[in-house]
């Protein structure tokens, strides 16, 4: 089974709500996505985000270039059939990570919660990257959240790979600063607790 259709096969199978990761409000994403005191035609995506309710909060704060990505088409379906007419500006996308999904130096804010974890190979964590780093404008940030170092080693049947706040920023690379890290315990639909680590990043303007 391909990845895309592993994926598939988990939203047909699954409500939104009911998967591990699901969460109703992503605050510390949304905290952090407050203080970088973006415009609001800045260009905002949600890597991964076909099913996560962050781009209702982002369409309540009044961003008007929001596209959401996810390598799952089934993913995205659930999401725009929730929000209806009040998704027409969003810009969906389905594609996977790994590759060129958005135009060089085309996005303000890159926001990943529970994707890069999944990419235990050193390729495809390499693309992935390459991929950000591509289209991330100078100064722009990237908010990347992981499973932390106690959090789970296999999720929806996949290992992954867990991390520390400062080994998300190191693994950017030159080029990217390190603003501010947390950790979150999230607790899943059933009651189970998982750690997660985060990190706010920001391209160096020059």
């Amino acid at each position: 089974m391909s990845t895309r259709e592993h994926w598939d096969e988990v939203y047909r199978s699954k409500s939104p709500e009911s998967v591990s990761w699901y969460r109703p409000r992503l605050e510390q994403s949304l905290a952090w996505i407050d203080r970088c005191g973006l415009d609001p035609g800045a260009h905002v995506v949600d890597v991964g985000g076909g099913a996560s309710p962050l781009v209702d909060d982002l369409l309540t704060r009044g961003f008007e270039r929001i596209s959401v990505a996810d390598i799952a088409a089934e993913a995205l379906a659930h999401t725009h059939a929730r929000l209806g007419d009040i998704g027409q500006t969003v810009q969906w996308v389905v594609g996977d990570a790994t590759t060129p999904l958005f135009d060089e130096d085309s996005v303000d804010l890159w926001h990943d919660r529970a994707v890069f974890h999944f990419l235990t190979e050193p390729a495809r964590r390499e693309a992935y990257i390459e991929a950000l780093r591509r289209a991330v404008r100078p100064g722009g940030f990237v908010i990347i959240a992981t499973f932390g170092p106690n959090g789970p080693e296999r999720c929806s049947g996949l290992p992954v790979k867990r991390y520390a706040s400062s080994d998300i920023a190191a693994a950017l690379g030159a080029g990217f600063e390190l603003v501010e890290q947390a950790d979150e315990a999230h607790t899943t639909p059933w009651g189970a607790q998982q750690a997660f680590a985060y990190a706010l990043c920001r391209r160096s303007a020059e």
